[in-house]
């Protein structure tokens, strides 16, 4: 054969780790015939057998599934126990359990410092109603509100009207049964 009927056999040669690549390519490879017959022989065989371990891979990952179909392990099972596993492994790691007790410490400290704020807040809330300020203000507003509105009735608020027009009600009931029960057979 000459260079022109190679097609796909022709080879260049690849270049190794701490090679130059493009010194590889550029410089031409003096082999005879014999030599190239050999070489293209053996890239023949190792084409046939990566051909031949494609198809036994195939063949063994169809068995991998019919095993597991029969089994019952779905896909989805199985990308469960690989993220199960991978956050297992994930959880094991010496970074993520330093993580994990930096951010419980900052929690507990974040927490305490938002409880004494919580307390601050409630102390100032508590000083300024019993400041002389607040007192004045609450007062004026008292002021304010019985004169528009009024004085509060005697029954109490709208609440305090209707539980105990419901106590009386109810009361009433227990004491004396309506008449028309009485009189039925």
């Amino acid at each position: 054969m000459d260079r022109g009927e190679q097609g796909l056999m022709k080879t260049e040669p690849v270049a190794e780790e701490g090679e130059d690549a493009v010194a590889m390519l550029s410089v031409p490879e003096n082999l005879s015939e014999e030599e190239q017959d050999e070489l293209r022989r053996e890239l023949a065989k190792v084409e046939e057998e990566i051909q031949t371990l494609s198809q036994v891979l195939a063949a063994k990952e169809k068995h991998l599934a019919e095993l597991k179909r029969k089994l019952g392990i779905s896909s989805l099972q199985e990308f469960k126990q690989n993220i199960a596993k991978g956050w297992q492994d994930v959880t094991a790691t010496s970074a993520y359990k330093k993580t994990s007790e930096t951010l419980s410490q900052a929690g507990q400290k974040a927490s305490a410092a938002f409880s004494s704020v919580g307390s601050v807040i409630t102390k100032k809330l508590e000083d300024v109603k019993n400041s002389p300020t607040f007192k004045s203000f609450e007062e004026k507003v008292e002021n304010l509100k019985s004169k528009v509105g009024g004085t509060k009735p005697a029954g109490g608020d709208f609440g305090e009207v209707l539980n105990s027009t419901a106590n009386a009600t109810s009361a009433a009931t227990m004491e004396s049964p309506p008449e028309h029960m009485e009189n039925s057979p």
